[in-house]
């Protein structure tokens, strides 16, 4: 006698059977679906980060070169190092500002596609400089790029890509932002600081270029009224032969429902704020665990420590593990999870903070130099004993720091923010992040230096150190699994407050 369990089974909510039934429906979509055109997309878009992660790192090897009397043209004080360091975060803020509007104006691939000319003459700037001002000048414009390229991109990709792939391209603009700051290393130790600077324009023209042919986000095309327009580039993205019609559906549902601005009152729904609060306070935690001032002065964070290679050095070998580990979190993000990478990386930034604090406090000599952040090292071996072999021990812990960031709150971060944000508040909302963010990134940043010749270089390791326990604290609480999820089973999730459309 046949029998209907599945419709009967009276341990079984409706709801968890319906959100089974939908993820199986994906599964079996997502096998038939065609990826090359829509990682073109995604790449072409990603070179905006590149760009960025370029421009962020510029300092570390210009400083060095800047030193005392190094340039016959430029003399930079102690307070416009501070300055030329930390300016780029108030630029990535007025970006993060400017897409807020452009982003629900122009729309993602636009916006994006704007950056490139704040990012072209600031880069022009910086490598024809005459004064300080021009350089400051040139932080802040490729820091506007940053900041509006901070908040397009990870949107952008997330709404072009399906559930199958949204984690391993989520990951893609933390990765190309790697690749630019590791490209800037290893250039530093070849080439003039001036022609760094020439060379940061040519990702910028390729992703200008490229941008022409790619499709804009299907979901903003909708959201504007334009469903043919919006078919074809579901179409160019997935393949005439899938069945994209029911995705499309889908989508065209999904933005119907959240095709009005966001009103101050709609803000009291824990469907709007409970995601924007999470995304603001990763973001904000992000920049709080020190990424940016150690990115941005990790040659003259080496040449303090008095690690066994040169700072160039030591630069180019952290950009390189930190690569390698940002590809590994984009081959597990989708099979892992989230949660379980920002656990880990948590755990491995506060072990590697705690021990660099650990290190300076107790080996770097304070009658010498220790209240200021040394800049320069004439030869790769000069400044230390090459048979003291705790000069491995800061290299081996901002790698593990570097590597820990890479593995989860790096590309994670980004992920979640273009995963979790409703549709009506996503381009506000982003632009709201990338604006908390990089305030936090800029006061941090500023302070850093000032901090390190008050207290010695161990006290804002400390910090971050304390910084990443809160970051653990505040996965396991706040943050939910979007692992395998469709945008709209996310927002389902926000809207009932029913896990099985999570779980």
């Amino acid at each position: 006698m046949d029998r209907k369990p599945l419709l009967s089974d009276p341990e079984k909510s409706n709801y968890q059977s319906v959100g089974k039934a939908l993820r199986e429906a994906e599964k079996k979509y997502i096998k038939t679906l065609e990826n090359r055109r829509l990682f073109l997309a995604a790449f072409s878009a990603v070179l905006g980060n590149f760009s960025f992660g370029y421009g962020l790192v510029y300092p570390s090897p210009v400083l060095p070169a800047l030193e005392g009397d190094a340039d016959p043209v430029l003399h930079i004080t102690d307070a416009e190092k501070s300055w030329f360091g930390s300016v780029f975060a108030l630029g990535c803020c007025v970006g993060g500002i400017s897409s807020m509007v452009l982003n629900d104006r122009l729309g993602r691939k636009l916006s994006i596609m704007f950056s490139a000319l704040p990012a072209a003459v600031g880069f022009l700037l910086m490598g024809s400089a005459q004064h300080v001002s021009m350089l400051l000048l040139g932080r802040i414009l490729t820091g506007l790029a940053g900041g509006l390229t901070s908040s397009s991109i990870p949107v952008y990709i997330s709404e072009i890509s399906h559930a199958g792939v949204r984690g391993t391209l989520g990951a893609c603009p933390q990765l190309m932002a790697v690749c630019g700051a590791l490209a800037l290393y290893a250039l530093g130790l070849i080439l003039p600081w001036r022609w760094l600077a020439v060379a940061g324009e040519v990702p910028i023209c390729l992703m200008l270029l490229l941008l022409c042919f790619m499709p804009d986000s299907p979901r903003f095309l909708i959201s504007k009224g334009k469903d043919e327009k919006a078919l074809q580039a579901l179409v160019w993205l997935r393949g005439p032969n899938t069945a994209y019609r029911g995705e499309f559906q889908r989508i065209k549902e999904s933005v119907l429902k959240a095709n009005r601005s966001l009103t101050c009152a709609e803000l009291s729904d824990p469907y709007y704020y409970k995601p924007i609060l999470i995304a603001v306070f990763m973001r904000c935690l992000q920049q709080l665990s020190g990424i940016n001032p150690i990115l941005t002065y990790l040659e003259p964070i080496f040449n303090k420590t008095k690690v066994i290679l040169k700072g160039g050095y030591d630069a180019a070998l952290v950009g390189l593990v930190r690569l390698v580990s940002v590809l590994v979190a984009a081959v597990v993000m989708d099979k892992a999870g989230r949660k379980i990478l920002l656990f880990t990386s948590s755990s491995l930034m506060f072990a590697s903070s705690l021990a660099m604090g650990l290190y300076v406090h107790f080996t770097v000599d304070v009658k010498r130099n220790s209240t200021n952040l040394t800049f320069t090292a004439n030869d790769p071996f000069d400044h230390v004993d090459p048979t003291n072999y705790l000069g491995v021990i800061p290299l081996v812990c901002i790698m593990l720091y570097i590597l820990g960031y890479a593995f989860g709150w790096g590309p994670v971060t980004w992920l979640l923010m273009s995963e979790i944000l409703p549709l009506k508040a996503r381009g506000t909302a982003s632009g709201l992040c990338v604006m908390v963010s990089w305030l936090t990134g800029f006061v941090l940043t500023e302070a850093f230096l000032p901090v390190v010749n008050a207290f010695n270089l161990e006290t804002p390791f400390y910090f971050f150190a304390i910084i990443c326990v809160c970051c653990i604290i505040f996965t396991y609480f706040c943050v939910p699994e979007t692992k395998g999820r469709t945008l709209e089973q996310i927002e389902s999730y926000f809207r009932t407050g029913r896990r099985s459309f999570i779980k």
